[in-house]
């Protein structure tokens, strides 16, 4: 840091203590991690070049030096922030006054608030919940805590929803929105006192769904004790929820670093976000988290929970396809290349295990001819389709499975690098998780679709678990895991031969889904937290559109 540095304390906060970057830097600082350590040493024994200019301040000739050696250097932006190394006295003067004319403590506040976020969270939620970030900031509670009583609170408000009584229900719909209110302030306190971690990673990118797909489990608890079975439409609300953030993520990976990434349908969104209140409408009818959640809360206190899930279907499945056509628009009309990274991270999301793998090393090399996307959409279709239409047991679904087996790995046989090949990822999700549904649902059996809950819980857990690896630039999850849980294909064709085993004896069927639910849930959750605690998870907030 240049000892004539002149600037706000936010902007050297923003320079020196984000975790997030090897390198970062601003006027007159910088900062490395371990991770650019040996960068800087280079550029700091520089005879010459940029390091050993006589012009600027040293810092910053530092920080070129170590980015021209190829390790990028993150520069935040500071907006009305100032940071400078005044050359002269009126500089100095300059810069000090135009330090004091910004609040920077109204700065701090405003960026602790996500850039994008939905309606009801921009006008209802953090207006006051940035203030409780600074409460908690300034009380030494770190966002991890904060995430950890989100979590606690809504799993309270799913016992309370679980009770079936309407002192229940409005309880429940109270303590959803605090939970909320404390999910929004974890992030702003991260923001706010730049307090990533390795372990907030994993928090934040794990327990919104856990605290929602357990207020749906309460839910439908809620309801069997007043004679209601609504367990199938809770299933269905958790895949379709899934499914949507699959298409998002699938979409994200593949076109975030593809080239000449542009298309009419993009520039039509680009010219509708010109008008201001388009953007705040098309940010709700997608019903993001805070929607969600509000809609949740307000329906589980005055109503029923059959009419919530109805709501919360309809409602989902409108966004899903809204937000999905415009992406297959997109993708069929921009002229993009796409990498093999984005290839490589499509494949991952795809989750096949050693069948479709073994199916796949077959045909490499065959493969180009084939239409991927459309194979893996036969494949979902067909193993849907017999699961809907076969009974419970029925020896030819084992066929159907056989085929879909054979149909995924043709579909990731080639490079994943198609206009719609992203789309992969989410018809598997689909296939899998709506036949586990139908068999457990055909199976009509007490105890079996809780199980089917459980099952595709632990096993979507698996794939959000991908998700964020992917996103924090370390990679998917050890191979070694996903051929121990069988990858998608091979829970499949397991599922319709246990079905098939156990067709003179239905009752035991929940009792098979809970066993692999359980061997599932251990394995995933046991490497995911040995990674995420480890020196080598990455230091990551979610910064992305709300989920």
């Amino acid at each position: 840091m240049d000892s004539a540095f002149v600037g706000h304390v936010h902007a050297l906060r923003l320079a020196l203590t984000d975790p997030r970057f090897d390198a970062c830097a601003v006027t007159g600082a910088l900062a490395v991690l371990p991770g650019a350590r040996d960068a800087l040493d280079k550029a700091a024994a520089l005879a010459t070049g940029a390091a050993a200019d006589g012009t600027g301040p040293y810092a910053d000739r530092l920080a070129a030096s170590v980015e021209a050696a190829g390790t990028a250097v993150q520069r935040p932006e500071l907006g009305t922030l100032v940071a400078t190394v005044p050359a002269g006295p009126a500089d100095r003067d300059a810069a000090t006054a135009a330090v004091a004319a910004v609040d920077d403590e109204a700065v701090r506040l405003r960026t602790a608030v996500k850039s994008r976020d939905g309606f009801f969270t921009t006008f209802f939620i953090s207006p006051y919940s940035r203030y409780i970030a600074r409460w908690c900031a300034r009380r030494g509670f770190t966002p991890n805590q904060v995430t950890t009583a989100s979590l606690i609170t809504a799993l309270i408000a799913a016992g309370c929803a679980a009770t079936g009584e309407r002192w229940g229900y409005v309880a429940a719909g109270v303590l959803l929105l605090v939970s909320f209110v404390l999910d929004c302030t974890d992030g702003q306190l991260a923001r706010y006192s730049l307090q990533y971690s390795t372990m907030g990673a994993w928090l934040d990118a794990t327990f919104d769904r856990a605290k929602e797909y357990s207020f749906y489990a309460g839910l439908a608890l809620g309801a069997a004790r007043n004679g209601d079975d609504v367990w199938a439409l809770a299933v269905g609300s958790m895949i379709l929820m899934t499914c949507r953030h699959v298409v998002d993520f699938s979409f994200n990976e593949a076109n975030h670093d593809a080239t000449a990434n542009t298309s009419p349908t993009a520039a039509l969104s680009d010219r509708l976000d010109s008008v201001g209140w388009t953007v705040w409408v098309r940010r709700m009818i997608i019903l993001p988290i805070g929607e969600r959640w509000a809609m949740i809360a307000v329906l589980t206190a005055v109503t029923t929970p059959r009419i919530v899930f109805y709501a919360l279907l309809v409602g989902c499945a409108f966004g899903a396809l809204y937000t999905t056509a415009g992406r297959v628009l997109r993708s069929l009309t921009r002229k993009a290349t796409r990498t093999d990274r984005a290839a490589q991270a499509l494949a991952d999301l795809a989750d096949s295990g050693p069948l479709a793998e073994l199916q796949a090393r077959l045909l490499r090399g065959r493969a180009g001819s084939f239409g991927s996307v459309y194979v893996a959409a036969l494949g979902a279709v067909l193993m849907i389709g017999a699961a809907l239409a076969l009974p419970f047991g029925d020896p030819k679904l084992i066929a159907v499975a056989v085929i879909y087996v054979m149909a995924s790995g043709l579909a990731v046989a080639a490079p994943l690098k198609g206009a719609l090949d992203w789309l992969i990822p989410p018809l598997f999700r689909a296939a899998e998780y709506v036949t586990v549904l139908v068999l457990a649902a055909k199976a009509d059996v007490p105890g079996a679709l809780p199980a089917a809950f459980g099952l595709i819980a632990a096993v979507a857990y698996h794939h959000y678990d991908t998700v964020y690896r992917i996103r924090g630039g370390t990679g998917a999850p050890p191979h070694w895991l996903v051929r121990t849980i069988g990858g998608h294909e091979g829970r499949v064709l397991l599922l319709t031969v246990l079905a098939a085993v156990l067709a003179s004896r239905e009752a035991d069927f929940p009792v098979a889904l809970t066993a692999a639910a359980v061997f599932v849930a251990l394995v995933v959750l046991v490497e995911s937290i040995r990674f995420w605690v480890s020196s080598g998870a990455p230091a990551v907030h979610d910064e992305g559109e709300p989920a």
